[in-house]
């Protein structure tokens, strides 16, 4: 509980005039989430930006499968620059000191490009689903395909676009959840189904019915090991990207349907910022296991080859091109 005295303070200085502690939190919860977003900048950018820079650089990476995974990397790329940086630096400051309007930017791109994430996801997995349990029977995956999905998420992404707020430690921006009128709750209710519940379906339906295509498969050939391993590890990638989902906007999810359907509670601030910063880390994550995890393109064997190919550079081997082992698409 704040104590009178804090609380007038609170009350008296405005979220961009001035640090916030301790009237919102101590100045130690402060710092410990701008160290935290300091870590997730430091690593996002490494990791998204390695997808980014290995897919230019080599055309082979360049197929239509992987247009989704540099579509997601694309956006992790902008929320880590224009929420996760930001973040970091108001944190270190106590305050969003770049003011309403910059926040309003923030919490637009941050929205924006969190949507496009989450339905980039959806829409990979949806991807996978056509291309290796044929639903539509012998339907080919072309460039055209590739494009319509990445441009979907785009175009769907302003749907969830509305009115945006300051969150609980006054040092980000995102959806308002607080304002408690009809139409207010009935567009988080909205934003709930279509960029939760509808993505979340999607996965789960899409690599259930990948894992029991692989398992009829490896039912019939029980005798094969290599059938059986890539069975076990598919089944663990599949978990892994449906825990990485719900670790990312279950969090979110509740705490605004909590906040839509009961406008007397009242959640501490620090509490109130977590969601936000849940999904931000999914920059960090979802790169390491929709591409990195996979054995085909293992940060180990990136860094193997980028060694190999300065070798052969001094070695004046010329005509170098990307091994199999980088390919991105999976299983």
């Amino acid at each position: 509980m704040h104590s009178a005295r804090n609380m007038s303070a609170y009350d008296a200085l405005g979220p961009y005039d001035g640090p916030q502690w301790p009237h919102v939190a101590p100045r130690s919860t402060f710092l410990i989430i701008a160290v935290m977003m300091g870590i997730v900048v430091f690593l996002a950018f490494f990791v998204n930006g390695m997808v980014i820079v290995v897919t230019i650089q080599y055309k082979r990476l360049r197929s239509p499968l992987n247009y989704i995974l540099v579509n997601l990397a694309v956006a992790n790329l902008l929320v880590t620059i224009f929420g996760s940086s930001i973040s970091f630096f108001n944190n270190v400051i106590g305050y969003f000191v770049l003011g309403k309007a910059m926040c309003e930017f923030e919490g637009f791109m941050v929205s924006l490009t969190g949507i496009v994430g989450l339905w980039s996801l959806a829409i990979l997995a949806f991807e996978r689903y056509l291309v290796i349990c044929k639903p539509m029977g012998d339907f080919r995956f072309q460039q055209r395909h590739a494009v319509l999905g990445c441009a979907f998420t785009w175009v769907w992404a302003f749907y969830g676009l509305l009115h945006l707020f300051l969150d609980g430690l006054r040092t980000s921006c995102g959806p308002n959840w607080y304002s408690g009128d009809s139409n207010n709750n009935s567009y988080i209710m909205a934003l709930f189904t279509t960029c939760f519940v509808m993505p979340l379906s999607t996965i789960i339906f899409s690599y259930s019915s990948l894992l029991m295509s692989l398992r009829a498969v490896a039912a019939q050939q029980k005798e094969s090991e290599t059938t059986q391993r890539a069975e076990r590890e598919v089944t663990r990638m599949v978990i892994a990207m449906v825990l990485a989902f719900l670790i990312c906007w279950l969090p979110y999810a509740i705490f605004a349907m909590v906040v839509a359907t009961n406008k007397v509670i009242v959640i501490q601030p620090t509490l109130a910022s977590m969601p936000s910063y849940f999904s931000k880390t999914a920059t960090v994550y979802n790169p390491i296991i929709y591409v990195f995890m996979n054995k085909q393109v293992g940060v180990q064997s990136a860094m193997l080859y980028v060694d190999h190919c300065k070798s052969q550079k001094v070695a004046g081997v010329g005509n170098y091109g990307p091994p199999d082992v980088l390919k991105l698409h999976f299983p």
